[in-house]
């Protein structure tokens, strides 16, 4: 009889202190196989140190990752080839055209040239596939940063404000493909993500950070009902939630 599935990402406790303050104080949450989570809260309450931990670009002061079981520090190779990543902030060499970057992270991943042709189209990129990345509208660029994060066929895909930039025809289509290509690979997600429409939309269950920890999980309409304290809800009213949990803390 098999085990359990391995969730994709776990998180146990986990703590982050700078000089100055704590971002995170305890945080426990986790996203199975197949699961678009969530990751919400305002600014400054450590969505991005979480990411960064998860990606093993900073350590934790206490507490554990996992991704896929692997811990991203002591395993980077083998945990994160299993991961893509896209942000506004994980920009390109604007140097080279969108078709030479593409081609970089291929070799780099260790991917066919033919990886690159199919996320140019899917992602409507052939228009400026030969031009310098520095020369894209950040709508453009998101949409590059999203092709590269797919190349490699990952398992686990963390976006952080994957659609900010775009308008919202192109927004559309980029979170349907997102959806196509997870039921397609059983592909699990973790958003993080200010727009309370786009995340209803998307997420199978939510995590609401505030300063550090989680006050908040569940499914949308589960959240709102827990944190708005109404049993007559019959739909999520995310936006509500966000504004709520900073104004006035713990649901």
């Amino acid at each position: 009889m098999a085990g359990p599935a391995v969730p994709a990402v776990a998180i146990h406790d986990l703590r982050k202190r700078f000089p100055r303050t704590t971002a995170l104080d305890g945080l426990s949450f986790a996203v199975q196989a197949g699961e678009v989570v969530g990751l919400l809260g305002a600014n400054g309450a450590g969505k991005t140190t979480t990411l960064h931990i998860l990606l093993g670009l900073i350590l934790p002061s206490a507490g554990r990752v996992e991704v896929f079981g692997q811990a991203p520090r002591a395993n980077r190779k083998a945990a994160l080839r299993r991961v893509g990543f896209a942000s506004p902030e994980a920009l390109m060499d604007w140097r080279l055209t969108v078709v030479e970057n593409l081609r970089v992270f291929a070799g780099l991943y260790g991917v066919r040239r033919q990886a690159v042709e199919r996320m140019i189209e899917r992602f409507d990129l052939g228009p400026m596939a030969d031009q310098p990345f520095g020369e894209l509208s950040l709508g453009q660029q998101t949409r590059a940063g999203l092709a590269r994060a797919l190349l490699h066929d990952p398992d686990l895909l963390v976006l952080d404000e994957p659609t900010a930039s775009l308008d919202p025809d192109i927004a559309d289509k980029t979170r349907q493909l997102l959806l196509r290509v997870r039921r397609e690979r059983g592909l699990a997600i973790l958003y993080s993500s200010h727009n309370m429409t786009e995340v209803e939309d998307v997420c199978d269950r939510v995590v609401f950070v505030h300063h550090g920890r989680v006050v908040a999980e569940g499914t949308p309409l589960a959240v709102s009902r827990q944190v708005l304290g109404s049993d007559a809800l019959d739909a999520a009213s995310m936006e509500e939630v966000f504004l709520k949990i900073p104004r006035e803390g713990v649901a």
